[in-house]
């Protein structure tokens, strides 16, 4: 069973109990894709030296926030881990000349467990969590998608969780008006995706407009490119949908590649 890729944005942690029109749309995403035998997560807040993968059996809850409602910190996410997919993508990547390390403590954190909410909120599809690298460019994290490739093939989900703006400097109230460089930056990206235009999207802080301000630090822009690699060159992409939070936390979501019919 071939499954696509998935680029999401999740927002602030607070979209764990506001869904808004991002939540709404993974949650008709999860509806409409097959059942996935196991899912990939690759979120912007697990940062390491080098790609790592979770062998927990049983990944808990990481409550990764600060200062927020005591609701949120009540919702637990208890999927099953996936250490079987852990150690093949593991593999997979040091196939590719990628050194990949596991940890078998590492639980899901809001990057992963937020969107997994709406995605397949019965947490009853294994989930393992791969790290991201900050430190190192756009185009290793392209490599390391293309490396994961084959785990498409075999029925596994790979969802890239980020932002596609997220400069929480800026960060304004309900119901604000959205800032010109978000939209701006939302277009320009939409653009590149559809025409597959990879090499402005790995060099996007030099050719996006406002791209630094959108990122002022690109972990949150990183998880794109995984999703992008998997998926391979040339595919379809969709747009789940183009909303804006707070002003300025554009929360674009896309899908790479073709959606196969659910067979019930």
């Amino acid at each position: 069973m071939s499954m696509p890729t998935v680029f999401v944005s999740h927002g602030a942690p607070t979209m764990a109990l506001e869904p808004g029109a991002a939540g709404e749309a993974m949650r008709r995403l999860g509806q409409e894709l097959p059942r996935p035998k196991a899912i990939l997560m690759v979120s912007a807040h697990w940062e390491t030296p080098s790609p790592t993968l979770s062998t927990a059996a049983r990944p808990e809850t990481i409550h990764d926030f600060y200062g927020f409602p005591e609701a949120l910190y009540r919702l637990h996410y208890a999927a099953p881990g996936a250490p079987d997919l852990a150690q093949r993508a593991a593999q997979l990547l040091q196939q590719a000349g990628i050194s990949a390390q596991l940890d078998a403590q590492r639980g899901l954190d809001h990057g992963a467990w937020v969107p997994l909410r709406y995605l397949h909120p019965q947490a009853d599809v294994p989930v393992t969590q791969l790290s991201i690298q900050p430190q190192l460019s756009p185009l290793h994290h392209y490599r390391m998608g293309e490396a994961l490739r084959p785990l498409t093939q075999e029925g596994v989900l790979i969802v890239a969780s980020g932002s596609l703006t997220h400069n929480l400097r800026e960060f304004r109230g309900r119901g604000q008006q959205v800032a010109d460089y978000v939209r701006a930056f939302q277009g320009w990206v939409w653009q590149a995706l559809e025409a597959h235009d990879l090499c402005a999207l790995i060099d996007y802080r030099t050719l996006a407009p406002e791209a630094v301000r959108a990122h002022p630090t690109d972990e949150h822009f990183l998880p794109l490119f995984v999703a992008l690699g998997a998926a391979g060159a040339g595919g379809r992409v969709q747009r789940l949908t183009d909303e804006v939070t707070f002003g300025v936390i554009a929360m674009d979501g896309y899908v790479f590649g073709e959606r196969e019919a659910v067979v019930n």
